[in-house]
């Protein structure tokens, strides 16, 4: 399904960077922290950092809290940040984004409008902060950068 999602993508001019990452099991163990790592050229862009992630129905929460850490060729950027993101709505317990059967794709916009400093690579890396070692039913998670385009 991921890959179905890449593919809408593969025609986006924006897109810079786009890699999803499997988890064995489909379960995100806490030990597991994917780290995505882009070339950014053009300083003067300003860019929107999407997080993707792909989950089962039968996932145990109705959100996924999960940090990121962002370093480029100076060191880290900005500090890390934590993220609340909801799979499921609360109150109905109806899964978000686009899906067949009991498989979903939510991508998400984590870091919009986001300005690069130096040219380079950058790494961003991913941690489950949730209270259990173990999540079944996440499947995979995994990061967009697109130039950013202002809404008219």
């Amino acid at each position: 399904m991921l890959g179905l999602l890449a593919g809408l993508t593969a025609c986006d001019p924006n897109r810079v960077f786009e890699q999803n990452i499997d988890f064995a099991n489909y379960s995100w163990d806490v030990q597991k922290k994917p780290a995505f790592t882009f070339a950014i050229q053009d300083t003067t862009a300003r860019y929107d950092v999407y997080f993707n992630v792909r989950y089962a129905s039968a996932y145990g929460f109705y959100n996924l809290y999960m940090k990121h850490t962002l370093t480029g060729p100076g060191g880290p950027v900005g500090q890390p940040l934590l993220h609340q993101i909801l799979l499921m709505d609360p109150k109905t317990g109806e899964p978000k984004g686009s899906g067949t059967g009991d498989i979903y794709d939510l991508q998400l916009l984590a870091l919009p409008n986001q300005h690069f400093a130096k040219p380079g690579s950058y790494t961003l890396t991913l941690e489950q902060y949730m209270r259990q070692d173990q999540l079944p039913g996440l499947m995979a998670v995994g990061v967009r950068v697109a130039k950013h385009v202002e809404k008219k």
